[in-house]
Parts: structure tokens; sequence; C-alpha cells
């Protein structure tokens, strides 16, 4: 379905340890909306849903909605510090066109 690298599982294990309260995982998602038609959305999950694919990677868990499933197929998650900041990157072989922020995809 899609990989995490280490940095990211170590990026949500931070989130998700950070949290205050018990957690079923990190909700990854892609919504309508963005410069580019798409975009990704992330937000931690109290509880999982019946209909969710859940993967495992390390010590944390990735929920995905049945609607973001396809589009995030053979995606790759990464999360990278650099000078212009820190924050997760997705390598999406689905996308036909991404925006220059990154964080929008068609």
């Amino acid at each position: 379905m899609i990989e995490i690298t280490e940095p990211a599982r170590s990026a949500i294990k931070t989130a998700i340890d950070g949290a205050g309260q018990p957690v079923a995982g990190l909700r990854v998602m892609v919504q309508g909306g963005g410069c580019a038609g798409m975009k990704y959305g992330m937000a931690l999950e109290l509880e999982a849903q019946p209909d969710d694919a859940v993967v495992t990677a390390g010590e944390v868990t990735v929920l995905i909605d049945p609607e973001s499933q396809a589009h995030l197929s053979g995606t790759t998650i990464d999360f990278v510090t650099g000078l212009e900041g820190s924050g997760f990157v997705f390598d999406n072989p689905n996308a036909s066109s991404s925006c220059g922020c990154g964080k929008s995809f068609c």
C-alpha cells in the first residue's frame, strides 16, 4: 500500500507520543483542494474506522480511508529537514503533476 521511511516513522512516533492521550494512529488522507486540485492531509485519530487500511511500520500505525487508498497506493512518505524547514514529503507515483509547495497534486 504505502512505504514509510525511518525518518517519517520517527516523526510520527514523536507526534503520537506527544498527543497526551492514547491514539489509534496517524490518518493520512487525500482531500480536494490545494493549488493543483488535491492535497494531502494528516491527523491523529483516537479510533480506527472499520473500513480503514491499517499500515503498521515499526512502532507506528497509519490509517487510510477507502477514498484515499487508490490515490496513495505505492506512495512513499518521508520526513525531511532542510534550510527551508522540516516536514513530511510524499513521493506519489499516482500524481501526474504537483505544485511548488509539494502539498498539492493532481
